[in-house]
């Protein structure tokens, strides 16, 4: 199934080639850079653990109004209309002191769905059927019923639930795009996350931009090459964008 919401950095394209790449034996799956999780949505292997964690608050929020609450995520919602003013109204009262955690949630996700490329600063301008998308939620909450949703960085959350037949995904910020995400990862993040993943019990799948600092850094790991569309460029001038599916098995 789909995601309910676009993130930046989002694996739609890549989603299939990233699940390629699992193993066929694993009993937990954790999504360390959670985002939009379409690759969790993508994979639905039952029977085994999965685990959820973004450091984004507001957006670890949403996808817990949609897993427990979902019909009052979606009441609330019914006011939402496709409106630049709507929309910056949302992003103003992101913050406000007094809201529910289900009143927060609602205005993060019309924030979402009304920004251009999900950059959460700027009103998309276009059509949307937003009844539908706010139809669909009760689906995402049955899928993300049986899925455990952390808030926490990543070092912690790889030492907390590495095992040797833990699976753990995870698409960080890409070097030198820092900048483009909204939530703070410095450029020697990069270098903690090579140092936590060397030690691990578990295996792993990253994904990376493909540059020669990322090659270096994880040099003597399995590195496979894939590219996609860059989504920046139009359809009559289409560009590939280079990136990496990291493993260490």
């Amino acid at each position: 199934m789909n995601s309910f919401i676009s993130w930046i950095g989002g694996k739609k394209l890549l989603r299939r080639q990233i699940i390629e790449q699992f193993p066929e034996e694993y009993d937990r799956y954790i999504e360390v850079f959670g985002g939009a999780g379409w690759v969790l949505f993508a994979e639905d292997r039952s029977g085994k653990m999965e685990v959820y964690n973004d450091v984004n608050g507001n957006l670890v929020n949403l996808f817990r109004c949609v897993k427990y609450h979902p019909d009052a995520l979606q009441k609330e919602l019914e006011w939402v209309l496709i409106s630049r003013e709507q929309f910056f109204d949302c992003l103003s009262q992101a913050d406000a002191r007094g809201m529910t955690d289900i009143q927060r949630a609602a205005r993060f996700f019309c924030a979402i769905k009304n920004s251009f490329g999900t950059d959460l600063r700027s009103f998309g301008v276009r059509s949307r059927d937003m009844q539908a998308t706010i139809s669909y939620l009760q689906q995402v909450s049955r899928r993300l019923n049986r899925v455990v949703i952390e808030n926490v960085d990543f070092e912690r959350l790889i030492r907390t639930y590495d095992r040797e037949s833990a699976l753990f995904y995870l698409d960080p910020p890409y070097y030198e795009a820092e900048k483009y995400y909204p939530d703070r990862f410095n450029p020697e993040d990069h270098i903690r996350l090579r140092d936590a993943l060397s030690c691990i019990k578990g295996k792993f799948v990253l994904s990376y931009n493909d540059c020669p600092e990322i090659r270096e850094l994880y040099a003597g790991y399995n590195l496979i090459e894939v590219d996609r569309q860059d989504n920046l460029v139009t359809k009559t001038n289409p560009r590939r964008y280079r990136e990496l599916i990291i493993k260490n098995y």
